[in-house]
């Protein structure tokens, strides 16, 4: 009997006994998280994905780097014939070993930050939570725990940082942009060596075998993971390393590096540039002091890990997630006065929705239900769902609040920051505008996927919730 089919029966022999003793309950377990089969238009879906998205990274950067980010140049001269895929491939700079061991040396520290220095800053921070932490509970029934410490790995990185800007000098600030295509190729082997090696570890030594899901496709299980939470030894999870580590701890570098060079190359860094640094850096400090809030979020709760997770994170996120402050190093962009106001406005008034939203979430869920929001206790509906150990759980779905507005506000919040970050850099290229348009594309199909999940979770219960709070993003449009 193969792994794949250990689990399965598993599965099905623990729902069956369950359903055995009670009637009229949310639907079978094995539907909770990803699913077990593939339809073509997913396996369509995940095989183009495949194929393309190292590609459409690889074209933005070089449209940086040869067309001073302009998408439409290159595209008009291999339509004319001025240039070909070779020709472009041939410009771009290639793998070197000193970028390599840039990389290798970030990713190590960041390693050694997260598995060896426990967090003291939830023992100086009044409201941080941090240290030991419980997750979610998993499909299977089981409750992981971790160690929250990505808000001191950020603090120690930037002091650092900071310090060798002013002090030491052991390199440039300007190091990650000077490396950046380079290191493209670092994070594309690493993110494609740690899917394939969660793939493999996942056939022949799964953390949990309970919380495994096999398609039967490999091409689907290859990028949408199999284990739901790989780790090695008891502490080293690859969601939360990934998810919140070497991508989003450079987050911030990254763009401060862009800062660098533009004060480099012209001898002043713009007010557009300054606004990006700030807005985004409210973003990834925000993350990490929520980072225990994040452990119920649907990358931990509901993906598995696979190169979904894996590239995206290596690569994806750091490269994509900055397009704005490459574009202002190569177009330096210094805004009017009410212009940067109006974006400065949007992204923190879209930060306070995102920011409140999830906030009342997790006060509802701390207390039960005994708080005030907007000055009121409280309205929800309860639920109830079966996890794949045969236990019957309670939940409590809020219809107050932002929550009673539409049931994905802080989406809504979301996307009002991404489209600042994109309106800080003017009118003139499309380019720096991918961000809102991935945006929201991902974050509609989230809603749609966290819909499904809560569906088949809840069953009638989820009728109830959505008839009581009909719209998703937006209060009487959707």
């Amino acid at each position: 009997m193969t792994t794949a089919d250990a689990v399965r029966k598993r599965h099905k022999g623990s729902s069956s006994g369950a359903r055995a003793g009670v009637k009229d309950q949310a639907k079978e377990p094995v539907q909770w998280g990803r699913a077990w089969e593939v339809d073509w238009f997913s396996l369509t879906g995940v095989i183009l994905l495949l194929c393309f998205a190292p590609f459409i990274v690889f074209f933005f950067i070089m449209a940086c780097d040869q067309y001073q980010c302009s998408i439409s140049h290159p595209l008009l001269d291999l339509y004319n014939g001025d240039t070909t895929l070779l020709t472009i491939w041939s410009r771009a700079p290639s793998f070197t070993w000193a970028a390599a061991k840039i990389y290798a040396v970030w990713v190590t520290f960041q390693v050694v930050l997260y598995m060896c220095v426990p967090d003291i800053m939830h023992k100086i921070l009044p409201g941080y939570v941090g240290g030991v932490q419980d997750g979610a509970r998993t499909p299977a029934g089981l409750i992981n725990k971790y160690e929250v410490n990505g808000l001191q790995c950020w603090i120690i990185t930037h002091v650092l940082w900071v310090a060798n800007a002013q002090y030491f000098h052991w390199f440039s600030p300007t190091i990650i942009i000077d490396n950046w295509i380079p290191l493209l190729w670092c994070t594309n082997i690493l993110g494609y060596a740690v899917s394939t090696f969660a793939f493999i570890k996942a056939h022949l030594f799964p953390t949990n075998p309970e919380d495994c899901k096999f398609t039967g496709n490999i091409f689907y299980n290859y990028m949408m993971g199999i284990e739901f939470n790989p780790r090695i030894g008891k502490w080293f999870d690859f969601k939360l390393f990934f998810n919140g580590r070497p991508g989003i701890v450079a987050w911030t570098l990254i763009n401060l590096s862009y800062a660098a060079k533009q004060q480099e190359l012209y001898g002043y860094v713009t007010n557009s540039m300054i606004l990006v640094n700030v807005l985004q850096a409210i973003y990834v400090l925000d993350f990490f002091w929520n980072e225990a809030w994040y452990l119920k979020t649907i990358d931990i709760c509901h993906d598995h890990f696979g190169w979904y997770l894996g590239w995206g994170d290596c690569v994806w996120l750091p490269f994509l997630y900055t397009l704005q402050g490459l574009y202002l190093v190569y177009n330096p962009i210094q805004l009017s006065t009410p212009h940067a106001a109006g974006v400065l406005i949007l992204g923190l008034v879209g930060y306070y929705i995102f920011r409140s939203t999830n906030h009342q979430k997790d006060l509802f869920r701390r207390t039960e239900g005994n708080c005030k929001i907007w000055g009121k206790k409280p309205t929800f509906i309860e639920c109830s769902y079966r996890s794949a150990d045969g236990g019957i759980h309670k939940s409590k779905l809020m219809t107050s609040g932002f929550w009673g507005v539409a049931r994905h506000m802080n989406y809504t919040g979301d996307l009002m920051g991404s489209l600042a970050y994109c309106l800080a850099c003017g009118g003139g290229h499309l380019l720096p505008y991918f961000y809102i348009v991935y945006m929201t594309i991902l974050l509609v199909h989230r809603c749609i996927r966290d819909e499904h999940r809560c569906s088949n979770k809840y069953s009638k219960d989820w009728e109830r919730y959505t008839a009581a709070v009909p719209y998703r993003l937006l209060p009487n449009i959707f």
